[in-house]
């Protein structure tokens, strides 16, 4: 025999193959939850029977083995050389290698030009972001592969990393959606991720080869793979071994090393190989030994609420329930705001379930001895569980936050709160908020950050975080996301530091995520002097200190600190002084039973996805609309909305193309072809052209580009025009008109009046990506529309020469329609903003500036927020509408570009007035607004104004949206209160923040 042994180090898993030849002898598979070298040994030794009494060749590959190899002086071959070698063995006619592993995921293009495309530090798409969204649904890996089966309908999932996933997934477990439909979604993400973020925009056709643990255990997603890709059978191979593919292609290798070893041999440069500690940076411990550890429990135990005893108790109670994102909190609270019954656990992917079992248990306790007089929910399932329970009211969570932090602390000036997935951070001035801040999409700071490292190394959370408390060298990891900080933590293994160690330095990292990256505080004084800390997480002794320690000063933290959106709730439920609660009775609750159902709805374009919720007595909850219409509401008055109206008159413009003597010639409508469809509409019309424009953007129209997109990281704007010019060429169009224009109209608001980047130039990104572009006619002429006179002379030229019958005359006649167009129409704009204006003051209601990019119009990029404020009681606006009503704002940065300019004027124009209030609209992938959101707030902020900002991309997530504007409306309404006890705005006095 001629024995080889591949050995393969993944970032989660051991696989271990002997060959005699071409044939398998012993393959094994199994995870090393980072004790690298001894797992590895511990497979050896599983091979013995194999190997013993033979000598072989052996190599190591895999992105945890290149540190093993070194030590050991194995001979290490790169995996996606193993991986080459092994598809040898599976086909030698495959075109394209798929391969995703724990957390490393590549694509290896071996015709027409040999290619691998590896993912970077984002484990995104992978076997641990699967086992993630597994354990989020509270179900194995294996049960995930068996619910998709069963699935009805997908969802959009995001799939950069678990905590973007995690944060579309947890509203919709809330929401009452199908764990079946979450399952196969979560699949589907995995398989989008790979062909936008891998492929990025290299076409996979042909043979195709699927390897990897992820794509051999889970047979949804293979066929989600296969179907996603139109590949035929023939063309989607998922070999038998297929996750041993490395460690057979190491195998293969093997005997090229030329080096001969015995199982002896092996296994003791293995377990002797030298250990480098030369690389970790520690940092200083967190307590100097038990006493001082004592003091610091002693000095937080005095921020308690009592607990008394609800077998004794008789008299009046008030619920609150806290339905978070990963957990559920129940609070029952006496006369004297003592605490009668508390709950806190996981929420295990069905808080209905949860909160019914606990509302059973209090109503036994209570009996005949306790009247519950209120019930009132807060938390990403506040609507779900108000309707599934006749909850009495609904309170948005910052301010359920914020009445608990004042009952500690009257003082309170800056609340910090950290959850599972979440961080709040409010302000107080006059008693009141002055502003919030909540993490975007990045749960780096929270709970679940040290939570999903503990389970990887076989902790539990407490047990994890009670290692850390006496460290004596915390290993300092920086202020990192998940998915990077993966990496330190191994390099930190490999340096020796130990559990305890790590811990302590994870902790650290928390606080300084959430300090630096969720605050960006300069120094400790921007947190204000009264600081009260709250949230599970923060029940950590190990993350409560490292936050002392970071600002230099003392906190708060009540005993109830995972509590506090219960008992803020319940707090808030008691001011409500109602004589009845209308909660369940133990009866109703018995009989008590939850469907859900999901469908599309029909009743406009928006074809929303719909999560309809049954409950038994005949009422329904339906989440996942854009608009009040599958709620069937009748009757109400239709706010004024500037979004809706401009969305008409572009969709009005799209259909009034004609038949033009020139042909057809087709614009997408994206980018900076909204705003300025008019003058181009107006333009090619004039010049004998029919114009086809494309259709206002969905999630079909960006399915049909994403294979063309070379970039995950661009603007989701930027995205969707591959679609458009995708369906222009499915319509049979063989000239397609965008052009490049660096420069914006004037506006004469700034020092320059440039277009970003991406918006001036994409043409050409999208000429160099999409091949059929190159087969036609796509005319992408660098033009410049803010000089008229220039523009007809180069215009002229340009068509002149393409269209020889095409006369100067011609084209400016054509320009001189189109300019002025272009001007009516936003002169338009701005009257109908006036107009709306008027309306607000008229009929006595808030305004908002819905401020960001003219293409955020875009229904498909804005995801319906401007309908969602008008359903939360506000007329909506647009930044154009106002920007001509001030002098040009000075700033602190060079004001260059157009779009900025307007956002800059916009914000002193709402800064300077009473009832108008600014949300700035920021898209993902933007570099250049990380200028605007600092100088916008700026702005506001220095007229003690709010600024609340969204960030979008092509996820669809109204849930946390709604929580951060019902926490706008709610500072908003403290602050009128206060000033109406001053006497400065007697005639405004509307709850926002609390729904009856």
């Amino acid at each position: 025999m001629r024995l080889s042994v591949g050995i393969d180090i993944g970032s989660t898993t051991v696989k271990v193959v002997v060959m005699d030849g071409e044939t398998i002898l012993f393959k094994h598979y199994e995870r090393h939850f980072s004790q690298v070298r001894q797992k590895t040994a511990e497979v050896l030794r599983k091979a013995r029977a194999v190997l013993d009494g033979h000598t072989f060749t052996v190599a190591l590959s895999g992105s945890a083995g290149f540190g093993l190899s070194k030590a050991a002086g194995i001979e290490f071959i790169q995996e996606v050389f193993a991986t080459g070698k092994a598809v040898q063995l599976f086909d030698p006619q495959i075109d394209v290698v798929i391969e995703l592993g724990g957390e490393d995921a590549k694509i290896l293009f071996l015709t027409g030009g040999v290619e691998e495309r590896m993912n970077g530090t984002c484990a995104g798409g992978t076997g641990a972001f699967i086992d993630q969204m597994a354990t989020l649904l509270n179900v194995t890996p294996e049960d995930l592969d068996v619910l998709a089966s069963h699935s009805e309908k997908l969802y959009p999932i995001a799939s950069r990393c678990g905590v973007f996933a995690k944060s579309d997934i947890q509203p919709l477990l809330n929401q009452g959606a199908r764990k079946e439909d979450l399952a196969a979604s979560i699949f589907q993400a995995v398989v989008d991720q790979t062909i936008t973020g891998l492929a990025q925009g290299r076409a996979i056709k042909g043979k195709v080869a699927f390897l990897g643990g992820p794509l051999y255990f889970f047979k949804e997603l293979q066929k989600q793979f296969a179907k996603t890709l139109n590949l035929s059978k023939e063309n989607a191979i998922f070999p038998e071994l297929g996750q041993f593919s490395v460690a057979m292609g190491t195998a293969v290798y093997a005997p090229e090393s030329g080096n001969q070893e015995t199982i002896g041999s092996l296994l003791q440069k293995i377990e002797k190989a030298p250990v480098d500690t030369s690389s970790s940076n520690y940092l200083e411990p967190l307590f100097s030994g038990e006493d001082d550890y004592e003091a610091f429990v002693s000095r937080h135990q005095k921020a308690a609420v009592p607990v008394v005893p609800i077998e004794g108790y008789e008299g009046d109670a008030y619920l609150g329930i806290d339905c978070g994102s990963t957990t559920t909190k129940v609070v029952l609270i006496s006369e004297n705001d003592d605490i009668l019954y508390e709950y806190y656990s996981s929420n295990q992917g069905n808080p209905v379930v949860i909160i019914k079992e606990q509302l059973l248990k209090i109503r036994s306790l209570c009996g005949n001895r306790i009247t519950i007089r209120s019930s009132v929910v807060t938390g990403y399932g506040e609507e779900l569980i108000q309707s599934a329970f006749q909850v009495d009211a609904g309170i948005v969570e910052t301010m359920a936050h914020f009445k608990a932090a004042r009952h500690f602390n009257p003082q309170v000036d800056f609340i910090l709160d950290i959850g599972g997935q979440d961080i709040k951070c409010f302000k107080v001035k006059n008693d009141s908020i002055d502003s919030i801040m909540l993490n975007e999409a990045c749960s780096s700071g929270c709970g679940s950050f040290i939570e999903t490292f503990a389970k990887s190394m076989g902790y539990g959370i407490a047990d994890f975080s009670q290692r850390g408390l006496f460290s004596q060298y915390p290993v300092d990891l920086g202020s990192r996301c998940t998915v990077f900080m993966n990496s330190s933590v191994k390099q930190a293994q490999k340096d020796g530091a130990g559990v305890e160690d790590i811990s302590a330095g994870l902790s650290m990292s928390v606080v300084k995520n959430a300090i630096y990256k969720v605050i960006r505080a300069h120094n400790p004084d921007e947190l204000g002097q009264n600081i009260v800390v709250q949230g599970g997480t923060f029940l950590n002794d190990a993350v409560l200190r490292s936050f002392e320690r970071e600002i230099g000063r003392n906190v708060v933290r009540p005993n109830i600190a995972g509590l506090m959106g219960a008992y803020g709730a319940a707090l808030y439920g008691k001011g409500l002084h109602l004589k009845e609660s209308t909660l369940l009775s133990t009866e109703e609750l018995n009989a008590f039973t939850h469907t859900a159902k999901s469908v599309n709805c029909g009743l406009c374009t928006n074809h929303c996805s719909l999560t309809v919720n049954l409950f038994s007595d005949g009422k329904k909850y339906i989440s996942g609309n854009k608009c009040e219409r599958p709620l069937g509401y009748k009757n109400k008055e239709k706010l004024p909305n500037i979004y809706e109206y401009k969305l008409n008159r572009l969709k009005e413009l799209s259909e009034q193309s004609k038949e033009g003597p020139r042909g057809k010639i087709g614009i997408p409508l994206g980018l900076n072809m909204i705003e300025n469809l008019p003058f181009w509409h107006t333009f090619l019309t004039e010049l004998g052209f029919e114009v086809v424009v494309s259709p206002v953007s969905t999630l079909d129209i960006y399915a049909k580009g994403r294979y063309t997109i070379p970039s995950d990281t661009v603007c989701y704007p930027a995205k969707l025009i591959h679609g458009h010019i995708e369906w222009l060429l499915e319509q049979g169009i063989d000239t397609i008109f965008y052009p490049c224009l660096t420069y914006n109209f004037d506006e004469k608001k700034g020092d320059n009046h440039f277009n970003c980047p991406v918006v001036a130039y994409y043409p050409e990104l999208l000429r160099s990506n999409i091949g059929k572009l190159k087969e036609m006619d796509f005319l992408y002429p660098y033009f410049g529309l803010h000089r008229e006179k220039d523009f007809i002379k180069k215009a002229a030229a340009y068509f002149g020469e393409r269209y020889p019958h095409i006369t100067k005359t011609e084209v400016k006649k054509a320009a001189e329609k189109s300019y002025a167009l272009y001007h009516q129409w936003h002169e338009d704009v701005k009257a109908e903003g006036l107009k709306m204006l008027r309306y607000a003051k008229e009929h006595d209601l808030q305004t908002v500036v819905l401020a960001g990019r003219p293409y955020h119009v875009d229904p498909e990029i804005n995801h319906g927020i401007d309908k969602l404020l008008n359903s939360l009681g506000l007329v909506v606006i647009s930044e154009d509408c106002v920007s001509d009503l001030v002098e040009p704002q000075k700033v602190n940065v060079l004001n260059q570009w157009t779009y900025h300019a307007r956002l800059y004027n916009a914000a002193k124009y709402v800064a300077t007035h009473d009832d108008i209030e600014l949300v700035q609209l920021v898209s993902f992938g933007c570099g250049i607004d990380a200028i605007t959101t600092d100088e916008v707030r700026s702005i506001l902020e220095s007229h003690d104004k709010l600024y609340t900002q969204l960030k979008i991309d092509e996820i669809n997530n109204l849930g946390a949206v709604k929580i951060r504007l019902r926490s706008l409306l709610g500072a908003m309404e403290e602050r009128r209160a206060v000033k109406q006890q001053k006497g400065e705005h007697p005639e405004r006095n509307r709850d926002f923040y609390g729904t009856r």
